[in-house]
């Protein structure tokens, strides 16, 4: 669950990262694609942490 938030807020603040900063379509596509990586990236680590915290 958090994973897939990460992902959609992500690409969603990628997206306007770019836009704000006057991005072509490519431009946006990429801040949206590695905000993307990032933010599920983030988003993985977040949910392996509060496993093993509940595990222990």
């Amino acid at each position: 669950m958090i994973v897939l938030l990460g992902a959609i807020l992500g690409t969603i603040t990628g997206a306007l990262v770019a836009w704000r900063r006057k991005g072509r379509l490519a431009d946006i596509l990429q801040y949206a694609f590695v905000f993307f990586l990032i933010f599920t990236m983030a988003g993985l680590f977040i949910t392996l942490l509060i496993h093993r915290a509940a595990v222990i």
